[in-house]
């Protein structure tokens, strides 16, 4: 087995995030455009007799290791691939915690790649994603990390084909507040809109909307406030992801949009933000 490996829980977004339908097991039927930057939290593993995890870095205070996901996707690849192995696995949380771009669903999937590795499994995408759906419907999708149709409750991944993202550039802005995602998907008005269109993946994305954003809204008002900022930056598409409260601006330049990020930051220097690349299929 490897000595000590290192795998990136990657920021994720949602380019568009329809609702449509509340279902009765708790979960909404959905139809998102998942992306994800080159970024992200960091999780390092190494060969230990138990499984134990440890969390590091400027957004670490708020989190138990108790319970946590990552304990709980190393323990349900453990006992899907009948195996004894630990870790000692150690997390650098960089991403906010609620802030609707991956948060605990990448850092699991980070683990169960990483342990994939450490463990020698040899075990696909696909097989890592079906064990890690039941711990959330967001852990599919970032396991492949890669722009990807979400449907069902977003667990059921369609990969992307065209490459009408290749070469964006991505900035994140987060005001620094907490948003739930129960009381956001609880607040929306049960009207369905419609589904995604047809055509390429950016064409879909900027026909597309955030069902989340008006219930987001109610909770933290200053998204509105963040968006008017990052849609001044003259982006291809400037959209809240997820829940919330954290919004984005796609860029067709790595100049623009660190410009932006460098505006952002002078103005709001509490503000949280990061920007990168998104990531396509050759990133796999």
């Amino acid at each position: 087995m490897a000595e000590r490996l290192s795998e990136t829980a990657y920021a994720k977004i949602n380019l568009a995030l329809h609702v449509r339908a509340r279902r009765e097991d708790g979960y909404h039927e959905l139809e998102t455009i998942f992306a994800f930057l080159d970024d992200g939290d960091v999780l390092i593993g190494e060969p230990a007799d138990g499984l134990t995890l440890e969390i590091i870095g400027p957004f670490s205070e708020d989190l138990e290791t108790d319970g946590n996901l990552v304990l709980q996707a190393a323990s349900a690849l453990r006992d899907n691939a009948g195996v004894h192995a630990g870790a000692k696995l150690v997390l650098d949380k960089r991403l906010p915690i609620a802030s609707g771009i991956g948060g605990g669903s990448a850092d699991a999937a980070a683990a169960l790649r990483l342990l994939n590795r450490l463990w020698a499994l040899d075990l696909t995408e696909s097989e890592l994603a079906a064990i890690g759906m039941p711990l959330g419907a967001d852990i599919a999708a970032c396991v492949y990390s890669r722009t990807c149709i979400g449907t069902g409750a977003g667990e059921q991944i369609d990969l992307a084909q065209d490459s009408s993202l290749t070469g964006f550039h991505c900035l994140l802005v987060n005001p620094g507040i907490a948003v739930a995602t129960g009381p956001v998907f609880r607040g929306w008005d049960g009207i369905d809109l419609g589904g995604l269109g047809t055509g390429d993946i950016l064409a879909v994305a900027l026909a597309g909307r955030n069902d989340l954003q008006a219930p987001a809204l109610e909770i933290a008002p200053q998204i509105a406030g963040v968006l008017h900022m990052l849609e001044a930056c003259s982006p291809v598409l400037a959209r809240m992801s997820g829940s919330g409260a954290t919004c984005f601006a796609l860029f067709d330049s790595a100049d623009t949009a660190q410009d932006a990020e460098l505006g952002i930051r002078k103005r709001y220097p509490e503000y949280w933000t990061l920007s990168g690349s998104l990531r396509d299929a050759a990133d796999a």
